[in-house]
This record gives structure tokens, sequence and C-alpha cells, in this order.
């Protein structure tokens, strides 16, 4: 995988997981709890659920070449129409249901809960999705896991520390559409390769 493709995967994630409502979460979690026990809890669980995807989409190499790339495409359409379709109001109140338990606390529950509350999130979640997609196209799992896994960490980073100051500065929705919109893109270019490669 060369250095643009690697942080290509990285730019993406970080883009898809910010209107997130496991970045949400964080957030709020991070105003009840020490931001680096939030970070270090939830970045755990983000890079254990990466491992999960990269597996899942290794295991969609197993499909037929042509079934593969249907599937993917089809992935890609449905997280664009997510992204483009679901509104940000449905994010903001599940990431502010999950955030509820969290509480000042010892540091190792605090760790605890953000582990827990982020783990639960992003089960089926768009960007553990797409980490699988990448995988099924790429077949390169180490590089996928370490650029989708830094994507996530950073944007927990970013969450527990600013993440209040960047959603004054940058509405959520437009970041949801660019990400919908770069979804849909590449959803109907592995469609049309496809439909050009059957023909």
């Amino acid at each position: 995988m060369t250095v643009g493709a690697f942080l290509g995967i990285v730019a993406l994630m970080f883009v898809l997981e910010l209107p997130d409502k496991t970045f949400l979460a964080t957030v709020i979690m991070a105003t009840k709890a020490r931001p680096l026990m939030v970070v270090i809890g939830g970045s755990l669980a983000l890079t254990i659920q990466m491992g999960l995807a990269v597996g899942a989409g290794s295991l969609l190499t197993f499909f037929p070449v042509h079934w593969k790339d249907l599937i993917v495409g089809v992935l890609f359409l449905g997280g664009a129409a997510y992204l483009l379709f679901v509104p940000e109001s449905a994010e903001e109140e599940k990431g502010r249901r999950e955030a509820e338990i969290e509480k000042a606390a010892t540091r190792w529950k605090e760790i605890t809960t953000a582990f827990i509350v982020l783990f639960i999130g992003e089960f089926g979640d768009l960007t553990q999705i797409q980490a699988a997609n990448f995988e099924a196209k790429l077949h390169q799992p180490l590089e996928v896991f370490v650029a989708s896994s830094l994507a996530l960490i950073a944007v927990t980073f970013l969450g527990a520390y600013s993440g209040r100051a960047l959603q004054r500065r940058i509405p959520l929705h437009r970041i949801r559409i660019g990400g919908g919109l770069i979804f849909a893109g590449l959803g109907l270019w592995t469609i049309v390769s496809l439909v050009v490669a059957i023909s």
C-alpha cells in the first residue's frame, strides 16, 4: 500500500467518525470524567473493533470476485445513504444516551466505562463496515487496521479534548454530507466497475 493510500484511509475514516454517535458520546463523557481516561478506554475499544472489522473484511475475500465487489459496492452505498439521510439529531440523541452512564470515578472505572460505551456503540457502525470494505478491496489487513485505528484514536482524542469547540466551528451535518457524497462516489464507482468487468 502506498503512503497516499494509507493516508487516504486515515482521512476518510476520520471524516466518517466525526459525525458519528461514538464521537458525540466521547465529547459528553469527557465532560463527566477525566478526558485522558476517556481517550484510553475509547481508543482501546475502537482499536479492537477495527481488528474485528478487518477480520470480517478478510472473510469477504473468500467470495467470488464479482460477488465480493457487489457486496462492497452495496455497503458503500448503504454508508452513503446512512450519512445523507439519517438526521444529525438522531445521532446526537444516541450519543447522549450512550454517554449518560459515565461519571467521575476512579481512573480504572472511567477507562472501563469509556471502553464499554464505545465498544458497544461501534458494533455494526459505519466505520466498522467501511474498514471491512477497505480490507475486502485492498487485501492488506495490517495496513487497513493501522490506518483505521489511527483515524478513530485521533477522533477520540479530538472529542475528549476539544469536541465542543469543534462542534461550534464545523457543523457536523456538513461533515456527514461530505462523507456521504464520498461514499456514494465510491459505491457507484465499484458498481460501475463491476458492470464493465462482467460485460
